[in-house]
């Protein structure tokens, strides 16, 4: 599916083929500014370069293809809508991530799905469910049964574990996205591994 037929009434690019020549060697800022000007192509090849990252995204917070779907789409609406803002004092992924995680968060909301607040108390260890400190590493069954398990957690909990331990973003990082301290992700990170151990254990009990 394309640009123009995910977004009829706000995108009308025309034959990619007449987009200028150097489009696509243009750095996500240069990009980003040109959109924020009007330029419809540099939009387009913002599309291009980062839907799958989005979406792949929008479906691990949510566990549901077709929510991650609509998440993905409105998530590109809301960047077109806001490109014009983006000044370059962060990168333009970290940008467009965060934009991302507020576009999820905020549909979390609506479902009157409340996140799952913690209180900082003091550091609480760094380790990670065993088997799943490299979840793109993980053999196919494994990485199924870690998605499973996933799907349980409690948002809060799994905004934070997806982020962390899948995307790879440090607490700092998580806290300005999510607006919270950095302690706060660290507790629920912590949180989230540990009802991820129960949660596989059981799954294991079950399969044995």
């Amino acid at each position: 599916m394309t640009t123009a037929e995910i977004y009829p009434n706000i995108l009308s690019f025309g034959n990619v083929k007449e987009a200028e020549a150097d489009i696509s060697k243009a750095s996500d800022h240069a990009l980003a500014q040109r959109a924020g000007k009007g330029d419809m192509s540099a939009f387009e090849e913002l599309y291009r370069r980062h839907h799958r990252r989005v979406y792949s995204l929008c479906l691990r917070m949510t566990q549901n293809v077709s929510e991650a779907e609509d998440l993905a789409q409105e998530a590109f609406v809301q960047l077109f809508r806001k490109i014009g803002s983006f000044r370059g004092e962060s990168a333009f992924t970290t940008w467009l991530h965060r934009l991302t995680v507020n576009q999820v968060l905020m549909h979390f909301r609506k479902r009157s799905v409340r996140d799952e607040k913690t209180t900082e108390e003091g550091e609480t260890p760094d380790q990670a469910v065993l088997g799943t400190e490299n979840p793109s590493r993980m053999h196919v069954v494994d990485r199924i049964a870690l998605d499973k398990a996933i799907a349980q957690l409690p948002p809060g909990y799994r905004t934070v574990f997806v982020l962390h331990d899948v995307e790879g973003y440090e607490h700092e990082e998580i806290g300005r996205m999510l607006g919270c301290a950095v302690g706060t992700s660290k507790s629920q990170l912590h949180k989230a591994r540990m009802k991820l151990r129960n949660l596989l254990r059981r799954q294991k009990s079950v399969e044995d």
